[in-house]
């Protein structure tokens, strides 16, 4: 674990189609529904009112940090408007993709399990470090994250997805892998990550 000298402010996209059917979106392109934005516009009003001052800090800093997958670019715009800033004032990066689920993308559990028992099976013994076919391990994604980390100069209000909210679980927060990978990250909250731990702020 690295311990980050940076407070992050994480937000996961809100909920698109396939997280109400619980399908695998990973780095399918998925927008948000009607409740995934106002999802997002209730925590923006949320923390515009808890956290007002700070956001104005990490605004004049240009401390906003997007994945590039539209469900995340709409939470951010959506967020950002709530709070009463520029919609389309931040930054994407790509680090902040979600995990890849390769050939299992856009498929339920139930379809995975009938398709690829002996996949299931591996993950089960060793989420952290298995990769489904054509994808990525959360072992992987934390490889990719690194360098991201080491970029960051200052604070920062990410919006991403749930599978890097566990890996920088395990990165900075003091998160054993076993624990982070089953991690529930929800939807319309905010989770900080500072001081070599992280923790909801609403």
């Amino acid at each position: 674990m690295a311990r980050l000298p940076y407070r992050l402010i994480f937000l996961r996209h809100g909920e698109t189609a396939y997280n109400a059917e619980n399908r695998l979106q990973g780095q399918l392109d998925i927008p948000l529904n009607a409740r995934g934005r106002e999802q997002a516009r209730s925590v923006g009003r949320t923390l515009r009112a808890r956290i007002g001052a700070e956001i104005e800090q990490l605004e004049a800093a240009g401390a906003f940090i997007a994945s590039p997958l539209t469900r995340a670019r709409e939470t951010m715009e959506i967020v950002r408007d709530a709070i009463g800033l520029p919609p389309h004032r931040y930054r994407l990066d790509a680090a902040l993709k979600e995990i890849s689920f390769g050939v299992w993308e856009g498929l339920t559990w139930p379809e995975i399990e009938a398709r690829d028992p002996k996949g299931v099976a591996a993950r089960r013994k060793d989420k952290w470090s298995f990769a489904p076919p054509g994808g990525e391990s959360y072992a992987m994604l934390a490889e990719r994250l690194r360098p991201w980390l080491d970029e960051l100069t200052g604070d920062a209000f990410v919006v991403s997805h749930g599978g890097v909210a566990r890996a920088l679980m395990a990165l900075v927060a003091g998160v054993a892998p076993p624990k982070a990978v089953n991690a529930p990250i929800a939807q319309g909250r905010a989770l900080c990550f500072e001081n070599g731990s992280c923790h909801w702020i609403m």
